[in-house]
């Protein structure tokens, strides 16, 4: 049966046997010293519990003791003369463009009280509105506390006055001497951006704009030079095809600036047509998880592999490797209706471009894709003119070359040369540091502006704060120095809204702005002219084999590292690695084995991990943490970007700074070289915590060929038999029997969430959009480390086993589960993943509810189990018996703490929390509410509107389903008929996770379907 592989957690789980168990043991292993609880510092070293404390005075004594502490009173300011837009209690939702130099979308802005919340997906954009977890995060980046908030000259605080005088006296000493006047700026595709500095430099004319990009995708943008003659990346659409084959291409990532996890997910659907997905890399990335088939190579063999690819597909010839022989007669199969995708080096994506040609790929659009613009050979000339004092001003927008330049140590002692540095920044990193001149950026929910982000669209960003610092947006200050200071034509407002108008047509400005995107006349379009496959060829030859070879990639939570000061981002777990606040070396089991190379449990059941050295052509990383990655290619080792910021933020200085080993274009190094340090990590893991008891069938799954031709509940091969139970009547099904009466629920909504396995690819945008909701805590690298996240929502990553043992089968063998674990140790080196959401399941028939000793947890008519805070004394029954782990309970007070200095420990960062929930206190218990807020919200709404609610608006009602690009999590109203949610539930594919429990769930999963022949 196919559903029947042993999944597990890590390799871990399967050394010890017994693991399962003693993390279940120690699932709350630390006892809270009364001295944290009443706050009395006489009383440290006290080991007394909570527990013992109310054992010992009584709870009534206790009650009256803390009862006493008066608690803070915070006053409220009321409106003076209210706004007329703003309803206190109602939220207003603004449509903009959510872009920081690295990550785009089409976004709904939600406000409370004139502050932006929450970050939403432009159902109007389409697959430009989907939001990743980079995305919905950025609403806390607004509130940082750690940012530059006043203009500066020399060091000091300074006037906007005073800085932009300093600025034009540079700007006019520099195009008197004839030096040039450079805008050092990250890729910005607004045509008013470039219209404005066209203007400016018609004042300036030795004014040049450079484009520098922390990770630049330069070799895409080389390779789309070179075979569409045109300098724009290539637009990809999966839904017509039938198979994707991926060489080190991370599509579901950051590939090519732009994820197709939405396109991916709807070709996935199971059916004759179902996209195969075939991935050949080195790292175990997010998109190979999700593969069919994954190949481990290190990056020289896959580098061989492809070239034999496109020597078959587009030579004519034979491939003689075994794996390039099985992608070619897949190739060839599929036609049209394949493609092949490709990163890591230019030479990769020339030949990747070429098979596609070759094949006719129906998943190549056309279109282009302008969010980046990097030029290598044009930043290398601007570098030029600064070593040899050409430039006279030099104006950085919101980049640092300094920390995510592998020469930027170079460039920071060149910029004595230049008498004028302006740095318009956010941070006071090292661009800060040695800058004359400081303006803080304005963020962009506090700015105007506008994108062409691709062929024929065109989207306006509009502020929905006032500027919470002295901050100004770039094209603020291009105005001031190019009309002059108090010049009535510096409103960027009234510039952008009649340089719009060219490309609006007959649309009217607030029109476009209230949709947030609109058609634009730009028709450019890549078709293929070029491309020189020799010399592609020789390039790939070129990269040496070697020992170790190194793969730089970024992270789904850290991205650049532009948002490295965003705690929500630093404590999302790796969908892989399942790690949170760390950035590692991934190396495979083999060569862990072989170089002496340990990741250890220790007696806590804590992670520790070897430190070592790593050196890659004369560049030494030092003490870099390493981690033992099941998946990962032997010979290879991988590290992410974005991390090691200094001077950036209290927590973006974690983990190490990787950039001084990336050039720029090539993602993949040879040579490199890893020395042990003899010292220990610290690693800040969740896998191990939560576990479903060593249970398995949690996550299931089936074979293409077997979903299509054999029955869900044929009696001997079906692959989702239903559920029965073996009474003393014979076998019935598990619907039938019950311990409770069933009550009436069909009155009013009765919500279902349907979670979708095979569209699920782990992006953890889910995780931080239900943070953002709920007021989610960030309890820090520690607390994780102490198996106490307060996450809602987690997403299980399970590797599972290749070889097949039937249930009698192992009776056979004598096997119990333990034996099994013992015998597959083969997936430690190359496993399927398994990516599984799980969040409160809000049983119909809950254990939580029957063990509460306070009635703190209950049931609802509409299928959702409540928790009434104020009822809660903190047992934790409900944990204990919750069989799907997924209750928190607040060790602590995480707002206004200075243990947890994140974002709800000052007045700013607080800023982000939704009024509409509650901020829990210590010692309750709390956990997923179905966002209950917002259905309820929904609800009545559509009562005072006298109409019924729509599938849709229900949908948009959980924050997770309402941020899932993929549309993997589906929620709605049971008692609907026409809602989808019902029409899911009747699929085949459906399963209730620990059926048999007898819990009844209100949440169903669907069988993951790998398309792929199990051999």
């Amino acid at each position: 049966m196919a559903s029947n592989k042993i999944q597990f957690r890590s390799i871990h789980e399967l050394k010890d046997p017994a693991l399962n168990n003693k993390l279940a043991q120690k699932e709350f292993q630390e006892e809270i010293p009364v001295e944290d609880f009443l706050g009395d510092a006489e009383q440290n070293g006290s080991s007394t519990s909570r527990r013992d404390f109310l054992k010992l005075l009584g709870f009534s004594t206790a009650a009256v003791t803390l009862a006493a502490c008066e608690a803070p009173v915070i006053k409220t300011i009321p409106y003076v003369v209210k706004p007329h837009d703003i309803i206190p209690g109602v939220p207003n939702f603004y449509a903009s463009t959510y872009f920081d130099g690295f990550d785009f979308a089409s976004v709904l802005v939600k406000t409370r009280e004139g502050r932006p919340i929450k970050i939403d997906p432009n159902p109007a954009a389409g697959d430009l509105g989907k939001t990743n977890a980079r995305a919905q995060a950025a609403v806390l980046s607004l509130y940082d506390n750690d940012k530059v908030k006043q203009p500066k000259l020399d060091g000091k605080d300074e006037t906007f006055d005073k800085v932009d005088d300093f600025v034009l006296k540079g700007l006019e000493e520099a195009k008197a001497a004839g030096k040039k006047i450079v805008l050092l700026s990250q890729s910005f595709a607004s045509p008013t951006f470039k219209k404005l500095f066209a203007d400016f430099k018609a004042k300036y004319p030795t004014a040049e704009l450079v484009t520098f990009d922390a990770f630049p995708y330069s070799a895409g943008l080389d390779a789309a030079q070179e075979v569409f003659g045109q300098r724009a990346l290539p637009v990809y659409d999966l839904k017509g095809s039938e198979l994707v084959v991926s060489f080190q291409a991370d599509f579901l990532g950051d590939y090519n600036a732009g994820s197709l996890e939405t396109s991916f997910a709807e070709a996935r659907k199971p059916g004759a047509n179902m996209l195969r997905h075939i991935q050949v890399e080195s790292n175990m990335s997010l998109t190979g998880a999700n593969a069919d088939s994954r190949y481990r190579l290190k990056p020289s063999a896959v580098n061989k592999t492809l070239v034999e690819v496109y020597n078959a597909i587009v030579g004519g010839g034979a491939a003689s490797d075994k794996i390039a022989s099985e992608i070619v007669k897949e190739l060839q199969a599929k036609g049209s209706k394949a493609v092949v995708l490709a990163d890591g080096s230019k030479g990769a994506q020339v030949l990747a471009h070429l098979i596609n040609q070759k094949l006719g790929s129906v998943a190549f659009t056309g279109k282009a894709n302008f969010l980046r613009e990097f030029d290598k050979a044009r930043y290398n000339e601007f570098l030029t003119w600064v070593n040899a004092g050409q430039v006279g001003v030099l104006i950085t927008n919101n980049v640092d070359p300094i920390y995510s330049h592998p020469k930027g140590e170079d460039f920071k002692k060149s910029l004595t040369k230049v008498p004028y540095v302006i740095a318009v920044a956010d941070k006071k990193n090292e661009m800060y540091k040695a800058a004359k001149a400081v303006i803080p950026v304005a963020n962009w929910l506090e700015s105007w502006g506008d994108m062409e982000p691709q062929t024929g669209v065109y989207t306006l960003m509009q502020p929905t704060i006032q500027k919470i610092y002295k901050s100004r947006q770039i094209e603020e200050s291009l105005l001031v120095w190019k009309n002059g200071k108090n010049n009535a034509a510096n409103n960027y407002y009234d510039y952008l809204k009649a340089s719009s108008a060219s490309i609006l047509g007959a649309t009217s400005f607030n029109k476009a702005l209230y949709n947030g995107i609109v058609p634009s006349n730009n028709a450019t379009t890549l078709s293929y002219a070029g491309g020189n496959a020799a010399q592609a060829i020789a390039e790939l030859g070129n990269f040496k084999a070697s020992d170790l070879e190194l793969v730089l990639y970024t992270k789904t939570s850290m991205g650049d590292g532009t948002q490295a000061n965003n705690p929500w981002l630093q404590e999302l777990p790796d969908p892989i690695t399942r790690m949170s606040w760390d950035n590692y070396l991934t190396i495979s089991p083999k060569d862990a084995e072989r170089l002496g190379i340990e990741n250890d449990l220790n007696a806590r059941m804590q992670l520790d991990g070897s430190i070592v050295n790593l050196t890659v052509n004369g560049v030494t990383i030092k003490d870099v943490p390493v981690f033992i990655q099941p998946g990962q290619a032997d010979g290879s080792v991988g590290l992410a970007l974005g991390y090691g910021k200094k001077n950036s933020g209290a927590t973006a200085d974690t983990g190490v700074n990787a950039y001084p080993l990336f050039d720029g274009s090539n993602l993949v190094v040879s040579n490199a070289k890893i020395e042990k340090t003899g010292e220990d990590h610290e690693f800040a893991g969740i896998q191990l915590q939560n576990t479903l008891m060593g249970r398995y069938e949690i996550a299931k799954e089936v074979p293409l060929a077997e979903y299509i031709n054999v029955a869900f509940d044929d009696e001997h091969k079906g692959w989702n038999k239903p559920l029965e139970y073996h009474t003393i009547s014979g076998a019935l099904p598990a619907g039938k029997i019950d311990l409770w009466d069933a009550f009436d629920d069909t009155d009013g909504p009765h919500f279902n969430l349907s979670v979708d396995l095979n569209s699920c690819t782990g992006c953890g945008a889910c995780i931080i959009a239900c943070q953002a909701e709920n007021n989610v805590p960030v309890v820090g690298k520690e607390e994780i480390r102490m198996s106490r996240d307060m996450y809602w929502l987690r997403i299980d990553r399970y590797y599972s086993a290749k070889e097949k043992i039937e249930t009698k089968e192992g009776i056979e063998r004598g096997l119990n589960v333990p034996n099994l674990y013992d015998i597959l140790i083969e997936p430690n080196e190359s496993p399927d993943v398994i990516f599984q959401p799980v969040m409160c399941q809000h049983c119909n028939h809950a254990p939580c509810e029957t063990v509460c000793p306070v009635a703190a947890t209950s049931h609802s008519k509409q299928g959702q189990n409540h928790m009434a805070y104020n009822r809660c004394i903190g047992t934790r029954y409900c944990a204990n018996n919750c069989p799907y782990k997924v209750r928190r309970f607040n060790w602590f007070t995480y707002n206004l703490n200075d243990k947890f200095d994140f974002n709800q420990n000052n007045d700013l960062g607080r800023m982000v929390l939704n009024p509409d929930v509650v901020v829990r206190t210590r010692g309750v218990m709390e956990k997923c509410s179905m966002c209950i807020q917002k259905t309820q919200a929904t609800i009545l709404s559509a009562k005072k509107e006298g109409r019924k609610v729509t599938d849709n608006e229900f949908q948009e009602s959980v924050a997770c389903a309402a941020a899932c690009s993929t549309g993997s999590m589906k929620f709605g109203d049971m008692n609907d008929k026409e809602s989808e949610v019902r029409k899911l539930y009747s699929s085949n594919r459906r399963y209730y996770l620990l059926e048999e429990i007898g819990t009844k769930p209100n949440v169903f999963y669907h069988t993951k379907v790998r398309n792929r022949v199990e051999k």
